[in-house]
């Protein structure tokens, strides 16, 4: 394929600032999807059914209409999660792509019934140096009170490229938590989109990202918020050395008829090197009274006073940086409540920047 035109903002600003969509060129993507068999899954299937059926309705935006196509008609792995359990039951399901399983398209729905609790975990892993391919489609239903902890965590290499697209529509008092853990790939473009349309739903949106060499992160983060009360609250931070290139877009939307509705977002990135870039663009959005929104976003090289202290204290500059790094990914981790999980991010933190 020539070049992908990837993650169109919703609303489009000035052509100079080179953050309304993403081109890629190059990008091989596969035309014949082969199965994908190493797939792990660990799950109570007494608390939480898993399907293989799943919805083909069209995404609210997607990355874009290619993508999106594929994974609802060429998807080599489908599963519908349907959960039922009233405390936190865990559901975790692992990828890992080895040279027999180079291509993953996966389409993966969540259903969370009423007054249900529940945690996923989907992990993508490639320990081998192979050009894995990786686009998925994540369809979540928080139905009314319920609460659902979606942890993501990409530990892929840096010559894959993962497309993922992620959905959620959020009933009354529904709460959905993500926690996204974002390392891997060559390029790692993510549109993730959620519609709060019940009275008090929450969705909390946690991420991190750490580049290195020449990788590519493109965020676009989309909230609209229609029910009274409702609340968005996006957190990301990041850090970039080598040559690698972010770009964050974090829109929210107050629609006619979200009263008292509240919206946050704020990114941070932190420039490990002098090549590394960093663009980010957040917008708030009101077609309503009586809203609160906030938004923030920051990039900055590494504190020289603060890296001078902590190796003032015995520790080299490469042992200095992690400290910094671990410090600002502390907080998103602590959403994290698998112990091992936790050890296995935090060992890839320092793999990484070394």
């Amino acid at each position: 394929m020539g070049y992908l035109k990837l993650n169109e903002t919703p609303v489009r600003t000035a052509r100079n600032f080179n953050i309304n969509n993403i081109k890629l060129e190059n990008i091989k993507v596969p035309e014949q999807i082969q199965k994908f068999e190493n797939i792990t899954i660990t799950s109570d299937t007494s608390k939480t059914d898993i399907e293989q059926e799943v919805s083909t309705a069209n995404l609210v935006y997607g990355l874009n209409e290619y993508l999106t196509n594929q994974a609802k008609t060429q998807a080599n792995q489908k599963l519908k999660l349907i959960i039922d359990d009233k405390e936190n039951n865990e559901t975790q399901i692992e990828f890992n792509f080895d040279e027999e399983n180079d291509v993953l398209v996966d389409n993966i729905e969540i259903i969370a019934n009423e007054d249900t609790k529940s945690t996923i975990i989907l992990k993508y892993l490639s320990e081998e140096q192979i050009e894995a391919y990786h686009n998925g489609i994540i369809k979540v239903n928080a139905k009314e009170n319920s609460t659902i902890n979606i942890i993501i965590v990409n530990l892929m290499n840096t010559q894959a490229n993962n497309f993922i697209s992620i959905e959620n529509t959020l009933e009354k008092n529904s709460k959905v938590n993500y926690c996204i853990v974002d390392f891997g790939g060559k390029n790692s473009i993510t549109n993730y989109y959620s519609n709060l349309i019940g009275e008090n739903a929450d969705n909390k949106l946690n991420t991190i990202y750490l580049g290195k060499k020449n990788q590519l992160f493109d965020l676009n983060y989309i909230g609209e918020l229609r029910g009274k009360k409702s609340n968005i609250n996006i957190e990301v931070q990041g850090a970039l050395k080598d040559t690698a290139r972010k770009h964050f877009k974090g829109t929210i939307d107050f629609k006619k008829g979200c009263k008292k509705a509240t919206g946050n977002e704020n990114e941070n990135c932190m420039l490990l090197s002098d090549t590394a870039k960093s663009l980010a663009l957040p917008m708030l959005l009101c077609s309503e009274e009586d809203v609160e929104g906030n938004h923030s976003s920051s990039a900055g090289k590494i504190g020289e006073k603060e890296l001078f202290y902590i190796m003032s204290r015995g520790f080299d500059q490469k042992e200095a940086m992690k400290l910094m790094v671990r410090a600002k990914f502390n907080k998103i981790l602590d959403n994290i409540q698998n112990q091992e999980l936790k050890d296995e991010v935090l060992q890839e933190i320092d793999k990484r920047i070394d």
